[in-house]
């Protein structure tokens, strides 16, 4: 059974050690934030961190994983807080969100690497396939998150998940917390 770390959690697989890792994380580890997209390599949407590197995990079987530290997309960081998460949002450079966990682990071991990087460093580290065409909200995302943690830069971020949506809605007024806010304001406009 190969055994490997995932998401800082010791794991073992009971299944074919040429199982593609994709397949072991979303059926086995019920990790689904990894995609399968085009299962060749070319698309990018299941990319992992295979110790620190991002890797398409459609091409990494779970015995060449054996003794590697994954991270997958719900490893990056459990409220979304990572740069790179915030730096997606706050640049508007998440459409469809298919692609978006492959672009952030490749977006986030670029920034590990480099912290600073130019526009040809961000298309060369993210070769991810986007269908709703991100790409130039993707650079500045990216970008932004360098400036984040070199800490020249700070992002206003959305609420975490499992907020109150009341609450959500003072922390960032622009949101609305349904009904709620549109019977304090007296309804709809008219």
């Amino acid at each position: 059974m190969p055994a490997m770390t995932v998401n800082d959690r010791p794991v073992s697989f009971d299944m074919d050690p040429e199982t593609p890792l994709l397949w072991a994380l979303r059926d086995a580890a019920n990790l689904a934030g990894t995609k399968y997209g085009c299962g060749v390599g070319d698309c990018g949407a299941c990319m992992v961190l295979v110790d620190g590197e991002a890797l398409r995990s459609c091409l990494v079987t779970i015995a060449e994983a054996e003794g590697r530290y994954i991270t997958t997309i719900e490893g990056l960081s459990r409220d979304r807080s990572h740069p790179v998460q915030q730096a997606l949002v706050a640049e508007q450079a998440i459409q469809c969100g298919f692609c978006t966990p492959g672009i952030a682990i490749a977006a986030a071991s670029l920034i590990r690497r480099n912290p600073d990087p130019s526009e040809e460093d961000i298309r060369e580290a993210i070769p991810n396939l986007c269908r709703c065409g991100v790409y130039p909200r993707l650079i500045a995302a990216v970008q932004r998150a360098g400036r984040v943690t070199r800490r020249r830069e700070t992002i206003s971020a959305a609420p975490a998940p499992g907020i109150d949506p009341a609450d959500a809605a003072r922390a960032v007024p622009a949101m609305s917390a349904g009904g709620e806010a549109e019977a304090e304001s007296g309804g709809a406009e008219e």
